[in-house]
């Protein structure tokens, strides 16, 4: 009993410390606030640019990489050393899980830079441009570039 204790303890402890590892950077919504709903803006695209994704993880990858690796790892040695065995797993898939995350998400996005009715400037990175070109009109709505 006390080992299935110790060993929740050590998953819990590993994961807030695996979730603390993981890259929140600047991420297709970093223009716009998260849980704020956006109205529907208009204007005209002003430049398309071809950017880099960085690869920003959102820890899922990681959290999931260091429960798969704790679960790997508690298979392995008995005592001491299958609670080593555990925290070195949760540790190791909680880095793989990162890097895999961040892989799948890099790739090619659209940096499009719309030039507002009001005159205001803003930016927005998505994934794709469909057919839109510089000097269209569009609307803005949730962090999204449509024509119109």
């Amino acid at each position: 009993m006390k080992t299935n204790a110790t060993m929740a303890a050590l998953m819990l402890a590993a994961t807030a410390v695996l979730s603390g590892c993981a890259n929140t950077g600047p991420s297709q919504s970093q223009y716009y606030p998260a849980n704020q709903p956006e109205s529907a803006t208009y204007g005209t695209i002003d430049t398309i640019q071809i950017v880099q994704g960085g690869g920003q993880t959102s820890g899922t990858g990681a959290v999931v990489g260091g429960i798969a690796g704790a679960l790997l790892g508690n298979t392995i040695g008995s005592g001491g050393g299958r609670t080593a065995a555990t925290v070195a797993g949760a540790v190791a898939g909680g880095v793989v899980g990162n890097q895999v995350e961040g892989r799948r998400q890099q790739g090619q996005a659209y940096q499009i830079s719309v030039r507002l009715d009001n005159g205001e400037y803003r930016t927005v990175v998505q994934d794709n441009v469909n057919d839109l070109r510089p000097g269209n009109r569009v609307r803005v709505v949730d962090g999204r570039v449509y024509r119109y």
